[in-house]
């Protein structure tokens, strides 16, 4: 049985994620600066633009298989920093706004894990790369 199938369809659903929060980010009117800023993140105005562009980026790359490891880094250097900044559970004294919080931070905790294994492994088949 030949699964090779499987792996564009993975790429697909990895980079939805990020394909979507990219183009959020530049939205005109996207309210994750206004969230950024709440969670103390500095020069959020930037800040959000420049993390969209990233998560557009790489998500298009590893969608696509087109420097899928390099897409996938960007990918890790979004993810990294939200989960720190705006995802820190253990600061918030609301127990339902912290197990939220702890869900989003678990969830990218697993995004990057999966992007880590993108940036080791590769787009593999049907890719741009091929």
């Amino acid at each position: 049985m030949d699964l090779s199938l499987v792996v564009p369809l993975g790429r697909l659903l990895f980079a939805f994620v990020f394909v979507r929060a990219g183009i959020d980010h530049l939205s005109p009117g996207d309210p994750g600066v206004a969230y950024a800023k709440a969670s103390g993140v500095p020069f959020a105005p930037v800040a959000v633009p420049v993390a969209g562009l990233a998560a557009l980026a790489g998500g298009l790359s590893v969608l696509l298989g087109f420097h899928a490891r390099l897409g996938a880094w960007l990918l890790v250097l979004f993810l990294a920093p939200v989960t720190l900044t705006i995802h820190r559970f253990w600061g918030i004294p609301d127990r339902g706004a912290a197990a939220m919080q702890r869900i989003q931070f678990i969830k990218n905790s697993a995004l990057i894990g999966a992007a880590l294994l993108i940036a080791y492994l590769g787009s593999g088949p049907y890719s741009l790369a091929q």
